[in-house]
C-alpha cells in the first residue's frame, strides 16, 4: 500500500486529495488497461514527495512531474 509509511493523519488526507488531482491530469494521456499499475506508481511517487510539498496542489503538481520525468 503505497501511503502505509505515512502516520500522520494530515500528511495521509494530503496525499490523498493531491493523488486524486495528480491523476485526473495524468489519466486521459495514459493507454487503456493501465490504469491500476500507473495509479499505484503514482501514488507512491506522491507519498516519496509529502515532506517537500507546501499542501496537496504543490503535491500534485510535484507529483505529476515527477511522474512524467520517470516515464
Amino acid at each position: 500500500m503505497p501511503f502505509s509509511s505515512l502516520t500522520d493523519p494530515i500528511d495521509l488526507a494530503r496525499a490523498e486529495a493531491a493523488l486524486e488531482k495528480a491523476w485526473a491530469e495524468l489519466k486521459p494521456s495514459l493507454p487503456a488497461g493501465s490504469d491500476e499499475l500507473e495509479r499505484n506508481n503514482l501514488a507512491y511517487i506522491g507519498t516519496s514527495l509529502v515532506p517537500l510539498a507546501l499542501d496537496e496542489d504543490d503535491l500534485a503538481q510535484r507529483a505529476v512531474g515527477r511522474y512524467r520525468e520517470k516515464t
